[in-house]
């Protein structure tokens, strides 16, 4: 038998419970913090910010969320919109060129009942995909396999 080794998810599957508006905002706090490399946090721009999901669908999955704690895309201003668009399109192109995907899922889950884990700040989902990254686990098993360690896919990332 073979057997999946992903103990990152073991605080995730311990804690697990439905998110309230009274949880602190993970994005906010790792901008609050300094040390980028534990809370995952890739790039600081002057108005967006890019960090790893830390329980991530794929290889390389990242989130790409304004600074400021806003949840409706109407709250953007100009700068804010541009500066994210911009960091989707860089942070792809660094992707391809490390990890060479053959496909992408880009999107941004609008309120609880559309998929957002956090509903009160925005952020944009890219997920690289390659030919057979999906199988029989998550329809058999509610198992995702991904086979990059967080920290390494940061020290990737993370390199100017």
């Amino acid at each position: 038998m073979d057997r999946l080794w992903a103990p990152w998810r073991l605080s995730y599957v311990a804690t697990a419970k439905p998110p309230t508006d009274a949880d602190p905002c993970f994005l906010c706090q790792s901008q609050a913090e300094s040390n980028d490399r534990d809370n995952l946090l890739v790039a600081r721009r002057p108005h967006a910010i890019v960090v790893l999901n830390r329980f991530p669908y794929n290889n390389g999955h990242l989130l790409i969320a304004p600074k400021a704690h806003k949840s409706h895309l109407a709250e953007l201003i100009d700068d804010e919109t541009l500066e994210l668009q911009k960091l989707i399109i860089e942070y792809m192109a660094r992707i391809d060129g490390l990890m060479k995907p053959q496909g992408w899922n880009v999107g941004l889950n609008l309120g609880r009942v559309a998929g957002a884990g956090l509903p009160g700040h925005l952020h944009w989902h890219l997920v690289p995909r390659w030919n057979g990254d999906t199988n029989f686990m998550p329809v058999m098993s509610d198992t995702r396999v991904i086979v990059q360690s967080l920290e390494s896919m940061y020290d990737l990332l993370a390199q100017d």
